[in-house]
């Protein structure tokens, strides 16, 4: 059985309020069946309703359907990452229209965050199957289990992260912070590229940027 990810860009964010707290929250199309996606793969309407009905079953009724942000690279779902966990996995003719809380967890507010600075995310699913080739598609075999539905950043993703640089807040970690001149490093680096380097370089500013994170200042 082979590891299955699909991505869909496109989430709405919803603002619940409950005893007096707010809470943050995505929504929107999960699955599709019945057509082919951008990675040339196409779970058939039987297949992907039997998958969704057993995750249903063990995960989402027992308020186990928690997911990952980011692309893990196996089916396992890893606690110390986790971000959110869906309350609803519904079905709309062709697609599964899901919802999902963030949770108050280090990578839940990590989403949350991202949120609030206007970065786009979308959603991936996770899971196990066969494929078996048929008319020129991939279709994904009968056996095919889904696992989770993780958060992810989709290709304008470093647009909205360097964007959210920019606003020149202080960034702050264990025993220090995010000095200045690396954010004005940073704007300079992109105001200075040429429009065919543009994308490249506002990627490779945010890699900077979170190796900036990971490296302690003294």
């Amino acid at each position: 059985m082979l590891l299955i990810t699909e991505t869909i860009e496109d989430v709405e964010y919803i603002t619940e309020e409950k005893d007096g707290k707010k809470k943050l929250g995505i929504k929107g199309i999960f699955m599709q069946s019945e057509k082919v996606n951008r990675n040339g793969r196409l779970y058939e309407g039987k297949t992907l309703a039997e998958a969704v009905r057993k995750y249903d079953e063990n995960f989402v009724s027992k308020s186990r359907a928690m997911g990952e942000l980011g692309h893990p690279e196996g089916p396992t779902v890893n606690l110390e990452r986790v971000s959110h966990l869906i309350k609803d996995l519904k079905q709309e003719g062709n697609n599964y229209i899901g919802h999902a809380d963030i949770l108050e967890t280090p990578y839940g507010n990590i989403v949350k965050n991202l949120i609030e600075s206007g970065a786009k995310l979308g959603v991936s699913s996770r899971g196990m199957g066969s494929l078996e080739r048929k008319n020129g598609v991939n279709v994904v075999g009968n056996d095919f289990m889904l696992s989770a539905v993780d958060i992810v950043a989709d290709p304008s993703a470093p647009d909205a992260f360097v964007e959210g640089i920019m606003e020149g807040r202080e960034w702050i970690w264990n025993n220090g912070i995010l000095k200045e001149r690396t954010i004005e490093s940073i704007q300079k680096c992109i105001k200075g590229a040429c429009s065919c380097e543009l994308a490249e370089t506002k990627i490779q500013a945010f890699e900077t940027f979170l190796n900036e994170l990971k490296t302690p200042k003294l």
